[in-house]
């Protein structure tokens, strides 16, 4: 949809959810709700608890703020995409790794103790959502087109106006950061 009509319509269904009209609120939900599940379950990495409440506390943030929105700085599914972003990076900040047990790394310990392989895959899944959050939101937005919404090189360079090359790169860069981020993270843990 152009721009324009996407700003237009926005700007009615903004107006209609304001003046209490729930069929408005409702056929946003739904034409909104499956791309920001999809999107938070990418940031999640995985981890069910976390994608639950993340996005039924982005929806509440909407109802609560939607006077906020403004449909010319951007598309409603970006302003949710922002909201729930920010409510991880802020659960995230809350986390604190837990040591390994009896100071054995998570894959020696997860042999030796009933249920660890279940731990550590839920601390990999955190591991992941949050090096997913200390990158640029550029490099993320790439990672995301290519490996959460399956998109081509050559449909990316397409929607973002920028040449295959261009987007090769930015790719790689994206995904060396997120080793980078990654092993930095794994270090830390196994510091603890």
């Amino acid at each position: 949809m152009p721009e324009g009509d996407r700003v237009w319509r926005e700007r009615g269904l903004r107006s209609a959810v304001l003046a209490g009209d729930e069929q408005a609120w409702r056929a946003w939900y739904e034409e909104s709700f499956a791309g920001l599940d999809a999107f938070v379950r990418w940031r999640c990495a995985g981890r069910q608890d976390w994608a639950d409440d993340i996005m039924q506390e982005t929806w509440l943030v909407a109802v609560r703020r939607i006077r906020s929105f403004e449909p010319k700085r951007g598309s409603f599914a970006d302003w949710l995409r922002g909201i729930a972003a920010n409510l991880l990076r802020n659960q995230l900040r809350k986390h604190r790794p837990t040591p390994s047990l009896n100071g054995m790394p998570p894959e020696v310990a997860s042999l030796s103790s009933p249920g660890r392989n279940e731990v550590h895959s839920r601390d990999r899944s955190e591991q992941i959502a949050l090096a997913l959050s200390k990158l640029p939101e550029r490099y993320e937005a790439a990672l995301r087109a290519k490996y959460l919404d399956r998109q081509s090189v050559a449909q990316m360079a397409e929607a973002w106006l920028e040449t295959p090359k261009a987007i090769e790169s930015l790719l790689t860069r994206a995904r060396e950061a997120f080793r980078d981020e990654y092993r930095r993270l794994e270090e830390n843990a196994s510091s603890i």
